[in-house]
């Protein structure tokens, strides 16, 4: 469709066909993300090949000290004169070693330790610890019986995390490895082209000017690794395990199951397939009515405030703002004890002689009470985005679309909204996701009730990041609560990337500028 015919539609016409282009954008969305995926492993891959070309090459082109560095690290640029350098990638190389050979390698082998004897009849393969005995026999009063000698076992959590920390390391010391070899070609290149290579004291210089930025990004990225990306690793691997209440390191320790935890969310066990369905449909349509609504009537609010013809505008800014000000746990647990069945506004109802309503006890009414709580929670935000962009918009555009005869609404609906759309796009997208992850409404309001018996672990109010909690903190329900993180990734990551490339925030980034 051209743009003639476009704009010579109704405007009932105009919003069908956008609808309509938005869901069948979708399938096109989603292919381009997956071929968006297939590029970053496709230039991942060629990233992979090109460095063991290039390795390859420095070794062949290399002179005695490069051929050496690719044994003993640091040794090309202490025969190439950098002594400093030189030392220092011989010490990573002894660190690292040591590293592997007191602590490393020992949690590798455990990782997958095999024939270990779980019970007196069960002996599994691939359990997550020491190898047998486990079980040893003890008298008692003269007969005998199997007790667990915990001397001989270890903790899994302990070994799977020192696992995943050890991977890390050997990563670590790979890329210095590489630098290594590449330092040692670069200085013999160097003295072939009859110049001196940088002194050690000279480049430690340099990261306080040129490569200040290495300098300030380091301890950020190792705390990142530490406390992000380690916990993450150690998560997903956690999902293919059957850590679970019955299962508790290091008294009975847990083994490796596959893709078993996936199977029962999705199919294989009846009761959490359904409980996961459930829940995933409730926290997409919580997601969808709590990011709009508060996005709507923030909007509409802001318009409200900004008119020409309203006074105190500061004073109705400020007293909205208190809201947002207050923190959002004390406004929910208060209105939880005002919502409840006993509580105040109950009272006055029954006072009055009208029925006691259901706000949090009712699957139906507890859900559209978390929805207009979050609103009373949420509007500012919006209300506080909205009223900076509105006065960014400029004045001419309204004063040309009125000499045109545009009413209110039509300068609405073609200058305001889609300015602040356009621009809003972005923050509309996080808003979303957080809204999926959103554990405070409902933990605060709700707790996720009511708990019906046919959810497991959960309650018609959870939302997953909260049915997430109730399984590690309630059930210790560790491996389908990893489960559950993963598919609250994906989907997040997913919908966010189809959604920001579907939108002209992304496809136009001029057009507003």
């Amino acid at each position: 469709m051209n743009y003639l015919d476009y704009v010579q539609m109704t405007k009932g016409q105009r919003f069908a066909y956008n609808i309509k282009s938005f869901f069948t954008g979708i399938p096109g969305a989603i292919v381009k993300l997956f071929v968006v995926i297939g590029n970053f492993l496709k230039n991942v891959f060629s990233f992979i090949v090109t460095g063991f070309k290039n390795y390859g090459s420095r070794f062949a082109k290399g002179d005695i000290g490069t051929k050496l560095s690719y044994v003993v690290m640091g040794a090309g640029n202490m025969m190439h004169g950098q002594i400093g350098k030189g030392i220092c990638f011989l010490a990573a190389e002894i660190a690292y070693f040591a590293f592997m050979i007191n602590f490393g390698w020992s949690y590798i082998t455990k990782i997958y330790a095999t024939n270990v004897q779980v019970d007196e009849n069960t002996l599994v393969n691939g359990v997550i610890g020491k190898e047998p005995p486990i079980y040893q026999e003890d008298s008692v009063f003269g007969g005998s019986k199997k007790v667990i000698n915990l001397d001989t076992l270890d903790n899994s959590n302990k070994v799977l995390l020192f696992f995943v920390m050890t991977v890390i390391v050997c990563i670590a010391f790979f890329a210095i490895y590489i630098t290594n070899t590449k330092s040692a070609y670069a200085t013999q290149k160097t003295l072939a082209e009859g110049k001196k290579p940088i002194g050690f004291i000279a480049e430690l210089k340099m990261f306080l000017d040129e490569r200040f930025h290495v300098t300030l990004l380091t301890l950020p990225i190792l705390l990142l690794i530490l406390f992000t990306i380690l916990p993450i690793i150690f998560t997903i691997f956690m999902a293919f395990t059957n850590y679970d209440k019955e299962h508790q390191p290091p008294g009975n320790m847990y083994w490796w199951v596959g893709f078993a935890n996936f199977a029962d969310v999705f199919y294989s066990n009846p009761l959490k397939s359904q409980t996961f369905g459930k829940i995933l449909i409730w926290t997409l349509v919580w997601a969808v009515f709590a990011t709009f609504t508060n996005y709507i009537f923030g909007i509409i609010l802001a318009l409200l405030i900004n008119k020409k013809e309203i006074r105190f505008k500061a004073f109705w800014r400020t007293m909205f703002v208190i809201t947002a000000a207050v923190p959002q746990f004390v406004t929910l647990l208060l209105m939880r004890l005002i919502l409840s069945d006993d509580g105040a506004v109950n009272s006055l109802l029954q006072g009055a002689g009208l029925p006691v309503i259901p706000f949090l006890s009712d699957a139906t009414a507890a859900r559209i009470t978390v929805i207009v709580v979050n609103m009373w929670v949420g509007i500012p935000y919006t209300m506080l985005i909205t009223s900076g962009l509105l006065m960014n918009i400029p004045e001419d555009l309204y004063e040309s679309a009125r000499i045109d005869g545009a009413n209110a609404f039509q300068q609405f609906t073609k200058i305001t909204f889609p300015y602040i759309f356009f621009v809003t796009t972005p923050y509309l997208i996080t808003t979303f996701v957080g809204n999926i992850n959103n554990f405070n409404v409902i933990y605060f309001l709700t707790g996720g009730g009511p708990s019906p018996s046919s959810y497991y672990q959960a309650g018609q109010t959870d939302l997953l990041v909260t049915w997430l909690y109730k399984l590690t903190v309630n059930s210790s329900d560790f491996n389908l609560a990893s489960v559950i993180g993963i598919i609250v990734f994906v989907v997040c990551a997913a919908g966010s990337l189809i959604t920001f490339n579907m939108s002209k925030a992304s496809k136009n980034e001029e057009e507003f500028s």
